[in-house]
C-alpha cells in the first residue's frame, strides 16, 4: 500500500511541476510522465535529461528526475538531483520532503531531518512530511520526539500509514499496549496493511501468543505469498518453540524471493549456528560478508561458528578482519587473543621440523656434489612442519622461507661456498623444536656433454636431411660426456635413453612441421649443458596437401536455452548464418554442439575433442562460441545453460578450455577461438602489440606455421539476440571474392562495423601459453 502511496504522489507532484516548467522542456516532461506511469523509469529518466538539457536551471526538471530516480532504485542519484532543485528553488516543499524521505532510505537520518524541518519551517500542516519525519527521528534513537511528530502527523490526519508509525515508535519505547492498539487501529483502517500486521504479530510473538501471531502472518500470506518479511517473522515462532528445521526454511523462502538482502543471510545463518550446523551457517555469514564486507557483524557471527568447529586458525583471520575494520572494537581485540592463545597451546608439539634438498642432489653417505667451477650454490628444497617455522640458517644466514601449504614451506637460497667444505642447514619452529643437517662438498668435472644425430643422417656442418614431409620425426642420436646423464630434450620433449649408462644412445619423436631447425639440449648429473642447434634439409621433400590448411573443421557451441540466465534466440540464427557463409570455404566437417551444461562442456573439450582432433588428423581448427559470457576478477567465462547466476563456479572458465586444448594442441596447426559472448573479456587471449598486418595465403610463413588465435566480441554486458560482430563476419566471408581470406582481415571488417555501431571494439590476439609462431587461420574457398 505504501509504495502505491509514494508512486501516486510523485505523480502528482510531477503533474504539478510540469504546469509551471519552460516551454523549451515541457515536450520532454510530458513524455517523461508517461513514462514514469507506466513503470519505465529509465526511460523517463532519458526525457526528464532532455528537459534539463533544454532548461538546466529548471529546478522542478531536477526534481521530477530525482523521483524518478528514487523509483528506479537509484537513491544516490534521487539525492543529487533533489539537492539540486533545492539549490534553484530552495523553498520548495515537495523537494525538500522528497529530499527527506530518499535520505531515510540511504539512512541518512539527520541530513533527512534538516530538509524535512525546513520543509516544516515552511509548511507546519503538511500531511507528508511528519511520517517520514518519524521515520528519521527512529533512525536516530529520539524515540520521544518520534512520537511528539507522530501524534501531529495524527492530528493533521488520522491514516492507517500515521497510526502504524505511532506504533511503531511506542515498539520503540516497550510501550507494547499502545504499540499494539495503535497497529489494531491501522488494520481496521486498512485491512489489506500488510506491514501493520507484521509488526502486530511481532509483539504477539514477544508476548509469547503465537496463535495470533501466526493469525496476522497468514493473512498477509494470503494475500502477498511473496512478502519476505511476513517469513521473517513467522520464522521466529518457528525458532521460539526450537523448530529450527521450519525457521530455516521460512528465511529460505526470503531468500528465493530477494537473494541480494543481507539481512536474510545473517538471520538464517543465526538459526543454522544456533542449531549447531555450523558449515551452514559459516556459509551464510560468507554470503552476508560478501554483501556487506565492512560491516563486522558478520565476522563476529562466522568466527563464533569456526571456533565452535575448533578451526582457530580462521576464526583468527576474522577476529583480524574486525580489528582492521573496527580499531577500537575491545571485544573483537580479546577475543582475538584468546583464541591465539588457545590455538597456539591447542597446536603445541615436540616434533622437530622435517628438512628435505631437492637441489643439489644429496647421495646416502651426506655428500652434496657441485660443480667444479662453481663460487655459490642454490639450494632448494622444504620443510615440513604443522607449527610456524621460528627461524632457518644455512651456513648461518638466515633463509626466508615460502608460505606454507598442507604444511610443507618450500625455501631457496643461494650460498656462497668459495673456501667452503660443507653444508649446514638448521631449522626451528615456534616451540624450539629444532633440526640440523650437514653435507659435505665434493666439487665435480665441467665438461658439457657432446651430442650427435645418427639417423635420419646428419652432415658435418648439422644439416639433417629429410626425405618426406612428414609432420612428426623420429630421431636417433648418441651422447659422449664423462658422466651419466640427467636429461635430454629435443624440442622440449624429453627423450628415451638408458639413464645409468654412459655415452648412451637416445631417441625420439618430435613434431617438426613449420620448422627449419630443431634444439638438443643435454645436461649431465653435475648440471652441465649443451645445448646444439641442428638445420631441417627438405630440399628432398615432397608437398602433397593441396589445401594448405590442411584438414580443418569448424566445432559451434550453441547456448541458447538457460535455466536462471535470460534465454536466446540469437544463437541460433547466428550460427545457422555462420554456417551457410562457410558453406562456400573448405570445411571438412561442422561439429554442432547445443546447450551444454558445465560437465559437458568441460568433457567435450578435455576429452571427445581430443580423440577427434588426433584420429582424423585435424590440422586446423575453429571453435565458435554463441551464448551468454561472464568476465570477473580478470577471468572469462562462457555461461553452461545449467549455470546458476550468483555462483561463478557453475561457470565454464575459458582457462579451463586453454588448459584442454593443450592436450591436443601438438595435432593441430592453426587455431582460432571465436566468442560472441558479450562479458567474456579478453580472458586467454595476449593482445596484439602491433597494428594488424595483410596475409597472403600464398606465403609459406603464414600457413605453415603454428598459430594460436582468439577473437572476442568484447564488452561487458550479457549476450544480445543481435549480434553485429556474428552479422559482419558472416557478410564478410560471403562476399569475398578471392580464392582465400585471412582471418585479419575479417577482424578489420568486423571491428570496423561494431565500433561504427557504437559498441566496444572486439579483441583479437594471440591464446595465452599456446605455441603460436607467426602463422595464421586462413579461410580457402571451394
Amino acid at each position: 500500500m505504501k509504495s502505491r502511496l509514494f508512486l501516486l504522489s510523485v505523480l502528482l507532484s510531477l503533474f504539478t511541476f510540469s504546469v509551471v516548467s519552460g516551454q523549451s522542456g515541457k515536450k520532454f516532461v510530458k513524455a517523461g510522465n508517461t513514462f514514469l506511469a507506466s513503470k519505465k523509469y529509465e526511460d523517463a529518466i532519458a526525457q526528464f535529461t532532455n528537459a534539463i538539457t533544454a532548461e538546466p536551471t529548471n529546478a522542478s526538471y531536477y526534481y521530477m528526475r530525482g523521483n524518478a530516480y528514487e523509483l528506479a532504485g537509484k537513491l544516490n542519484e534521487a539525492r543529487a538531483d533533489l539537492e539540486k532543485a533545492i539549490v534553484f528553488e530552495a523553498k520548495n516543499i515537495a523537494s525538500l520532503i522528497s529530499l527527506g524521505r530518499v535520505c531515510n532510505k540511504l539512512g541518512s537520518y539527520e541530513d533527512a531531518l534538516s530538509s524535512l524541518n525546513r520543509a516544516k519551517a515552511l509548511d507546519k500542516l503538511n500531511k507528508e512530511l511528519y511520517p517520514e519525519k518519524v521515520i528519521s527521528l527512529l533512525g536516530l534513537g529520539l524515540y520521544d520526539q518520534a512520537l511528539r511528530a507522530s501524534d501531529t502527523a495524527l492530528i493533521i490526519k488520522e491514516t492507517a500509514v500515521n497510526l502504524y508509525y505511532r506504533g511503531k515508535v511506542y515498539v520503540k519505547l516497550n510501550n507494547y499496549p499502545l504499540a499494539q492498539k495503535e497497529f489494531e487501529k491501522a488494520i481496521a483502517k486498512d485491512k489489506k496493511f500488510a506491514d501493520a500486521r507484521l509488526e502486530l504479530a511481532d509483539l504477539f510473538i514477544r508476548n509469547n501468543k503465537q496463535k495470533e501471531a501466526l493469525e496476522q502472518i497468514n493473512n498477509v500470506l494470503t494475500a502477498d505469498p511473496r512478502n519476505a518479511f511476513a517469513y521473517i517473522v513467522r520464522s521466529k515462532i518457528y525458532k521460539a518453540n526450537l523448530d529450527y528445521p521450519n525457521a530455516i526454511n521460512d528465511v529460505s523462502k526470503t531468500i528465493l524471493i530477494d537473494s541480494e538482502n543481507s539481512e536474510y543471510y545473517m538471520i538464517r545463518g543465526t538459526y543454522y549456528q544456533e542449531f549447531n550446523q555450523h558449515l551452514n551457517a559459516i556459509a551464510d555469514f560468507s554470503r552476508y560478508i560478501t554483501l556487506k564486507p565492512d560491516d563486522p557483524d558478520g565476522y563476529f557471527a562466522r568466527a563464533k561458528s569456526y571456533q565452535e568447529m575448533m578451526n582457530y586458525e580462521k576464526a583468527i583471520e576474522d577476529y583480524n578482519k574486525i580489528t582492521v575494520l573496527s580499531e577500537f572494537d575491545a571485544r573483537a581485540r580479546k577475543m582475538l587473543k584468546e583464541a591465539q592463545d588457545r590455538l597456539y597451546e591447542l597446536n603445541r608439539e615436540n616434533a622437530a621440523p622435517e628438512i628435505n634438498i631437492a637441489s643439489p642432489s644429496v647421495n646416502a653417505d651426506g655428500v652434496m656434489e657441485i660443480r667444479g667451477n662453481a663460487s655459490s650454490v642454490t639450494i632448494s628444497g622444504s620443510i615440513k612442519e604443522k607449527s610456524r617455522i621460528q627461524e632457518m640458517t644455512i651456513n648461518g644466514n638466515k633463509v626466508l622461507v615460502g608460505e606454507k601449504k598442507n604444511d610443507v614451506s618450500e625455501f631457496i637460497a643461494t650460498v656462497d661456498i668459495r673456501d667452503v667444505n660443507k653444508i649446514t642447514i638448521s631449522a626451528s619452529d615456534e616451540y624450539n623444536n629444532q633440526k640440523t643437517l650437514e653435507f659435505s662438498l665434493v666439487r665435480t668435472e665441467i665438461n658439457p656433454p657432446k651430442i650427435s644425430i645418427v639417423a635420419p643422417y646428419s652432415s658435418d656442418d648439422g644439416q639433417i636431411y629429410l626425405d618426406n614431409n612428414a609432420p612428426r620425426l623420429a630421431i636417433e642420436g648418441k651422447i659422449a660426456d664423462e658422466s651419466r646423464i640427467k636429461s635430454i630434450f629435443i624440442e622440449g620433449v624429453t627423450a628415451g635413453y638408458a639413464v645409468n649408462e654412459l655415452n648412451p644412445t637416445f631417441t625420439a619423436t618430435i613434431d617438426i612441421m613449420n620448422k627449419n631447425k630443431i634444439t638438443v639440449v643435454a645436461e649431465d648429473i653435475y648440471g652441465n649443458v649443451q645445448e646444439t642447434e641442428f638445420r631441417l634439409n627438405r630440399e628432398g621433400a615432397m608437398l602433397s596437401a593441396s589445401n594448405p590448411m590442411g584438414k580443418t573443421w569448424v566445432v559451434f557451441i550453441e547456448n541458447s536455452k538457460y535455466t536462471s540466465f535470460a534465454p536466446l534466440d540469437g544463437p541460433v540464427k547466428d550460427i545457422n548464418l555462420m554456417i551457410r557463409a562457410l558453406s562456400n570455404y573448405q570445411i571438412h566437417k561442422f561439429v554442432h554442439k547445443k546447450d551444454l551444461t558445465k560437465a559437458e562442456m568441460e568433457r567435450f573439450f578435455s576429452i571427445e575433442l581430443r580423440d577427434l582432433i588426433k584420429s582424423n588428423q585435424v590440422k586446423s581448427l575453429l571453435i565458435w562460441y554463441a551464448g551468454h559470457g561472464k568476465f570477473i576478477n580478470d577471468v572469462g567465462y562462457w555461461i553452461p545453460v545449467d549455470a546458476r547466476r550468483d555462483d561463478e563456479f557453475t561457470y565454464f572458465n575459458l582457462n579451463t578450455l586453454r588448459a584442454s586444448m593443450e592436450t591436443y594442441i601438438n595435432y593441430l596447426t592453426h587455431t582460432l577461438v571465436v566468442t560472441d559472448a558479450c562479458e567474456s573479456g579478453p580472458s586467454f587471449y595476449q593482445a596484439m602489440r602491433s597494428e594488424i598486418k595483410q596475409r597472403s595465403c600464398d606465403d609459406y610463413t603464414a600457413t605453415q606455421m603454428k598459430s594460436a588465435q582468439v577473437f572476442s566480441s568484447a564488452g561487458y554486458e550479457l549476450a544480445v539476440d543481435d549480434s553485429q560482430f556474428t552479422r559482419t563476419f558472416a557478410n564478410t566471408l560471403a562476399n569475398n571474392p578471392k580464392s582465400c581470406i585471412p582471418i585479419e582481415e575479417v577482424v578489420v571488417n568486423v571491428t570496423k562495423a561494431v565500433s561504427g555501431n557504437n559498441q566496444q571494439k572486439p579483441k583479437f590476439g594471440k591464446i595465452t601459453g599456446l605455441r603460436d609462431e607467426d602463422g595464421t587461420f586462413f579461410f580457402i574457398a571451394k
